[in-house]
């Protein structure tokens, strides 16, 4: 499950296997096939053509597969065939003998090391892949009433979490969202994803409105900025409060873009007045507005980032989120894990990739089976 979440959650671009996955079996065909390749051709054609060179780079495409054993047969099947005279594969010198058997034993050594380091390597990954899953683990398909998907892209290429953040967790009596984004991106700004995610799921249990949780997301970054020494964190973020059935909706807009609403074919940026980013210390003292809508099942609700507002094409154009999403097809728009999956997609053809961290919180307002269960 850990394993499938981090590859769901890093960009899909280029070769798997280049990507940490296990090499495809293709990759340990050309020692095998050139040396029984240079075998026949030698053995088939002239004395006077002598392909025997050849066979020296049989083991070193051997260690960049195979282990140590297996690259070191391949060597000693070389040098046994270039010393048999009644074989009549070429006709090495002594010194060429010399030097293809130094190359196989550099090869076995050097397949030795890059196992080893290999092994490493994973350990590192996996250790690397579960701290920051357990910074920004995988949201479930549903929170009480709510069906909701989160879709991250990170900008620095290898890790899985940057500078922007979400998460969606069940109170006493409603269910809270948070998306967010902090200064900087990449692994740098993983440390505040952190301590803002830390503070929000406090908040959530215990914090009466949503007022008192961007309270304690601010104070949260003005304690660690004075820790930290003349550095000024800031974030901006969108709040969310599902109340009893998820039939009402409250928000709070920290500088953050604004929610997008989908409900009957139309598109509509909620409006909601944008309060001062979180770090200025400036929310506990002058809470930001807090603005109550109505829902209805059917509903849908898309929280992005600026990764995919401020996104830009080559011509410089910005990406038009409210445009794409009124051509979506229905089918897309009923599923939360379908849309931001469609929108990403549609992002990376319109601008050629992400130039800064991404991320996409939807969330369906459908008659499921658990509101059905209560009604």
């Amino acid at each position: 499950m850990f394993r499938a979440a981090a590859a769901a959650r890093r960009d899909p671009d280029g070769p798997a296997w280049l990507r940490g996955a296990p090499p495809p079996p293709w990759v340990r065909w050309p020692p095998p096939v050139l040396l029984v390749v240079i075998c026949v051709v030698q053995l088939s054609t002239p004395e006077t053509l002598d392909l025997s060179f050849l066979l020296a780079a049989v083991p070193p495409l051997a260690a960049l597969s195979y282990g140590a054993s297996v690259t070191a047969i391949f060597g000693g099947t070389v040098v046994v065939l270039l010393s048999l005279p009644d074989f009549g594969l070429g006709r090495p010198g002594n010194s060429d003998l010399l030097t293809i058997a130094f190359v196989a034993v550099l090869s076995v050594v050097f397949s030795w090391v890059r196992c080893r380091r290999d092994a490493q390597l994973v350990t590192v990954r996996t250790v690397a892949e579960a701290a920051q899953f357990a910074v920004l683990p995988p949201l479930p398909d549903r929170v009480g009433p709510v069906r909701c998907a989160g879709l991250y892209r990170a900008a620095q290429h290898g890790t899985l979490v940057g500078g922007d953040l979400f998460d969606v967790r069940k109170g006493p009596s409603c269910v809270r969202a948070l998306v967010g984004d902090v200064q900087g991106h990449g692994l740098a700004a993983v440390g505040t994803v952190a301590a803002l995610l830390g503070a929000f799921r406090e908040a959530v249990l215990d914090q009466p409105g949503l007022e008192g949780v961007a309270a304690r997301l601010d104070r949260r970054l003005v304690v660690d900025s004075e820790q930290a020494g003349h550095v000024e964190l800031f974030a901006t973020a969108v709040l969310l409060e599902f109340r009893g059935d998820a039939a009402e909706l409250r928000i709070v807009s920290c500088g953050h873009p604004l929610p997008l609403l989908l409900r009957d074919g139309t598109v509509e940026e909620l409006a909601v007045a944008p309060g001062p980013p979180l770090g200025l210390g400036i929310a506990g003292i002058d809470p930001p507005e807090e603005v109550t809508v109505g829902l209805r099942p059917g509903d849908r609700l898309l929280v992005v980032t600026d990764g995919v507002t401020e996104a830009r094409d080559a011509s410089g154009a910005f990406y038009p989120l409210a445009e794409r999403l009124s051509v979506l097809s229905a089918d897309v728009l009923a599923d939360p894990a379908a849309l931001t999956s469609a929108i990403w997609s549609d992002l990376r053809r319109f601008c050629g990739g992400a130039k800064d961290d991404v991320a996409l919180l939807a969330f369906s307002l459908d008659t499921g089976p658990e509101r059905e269960g209560q009604a």
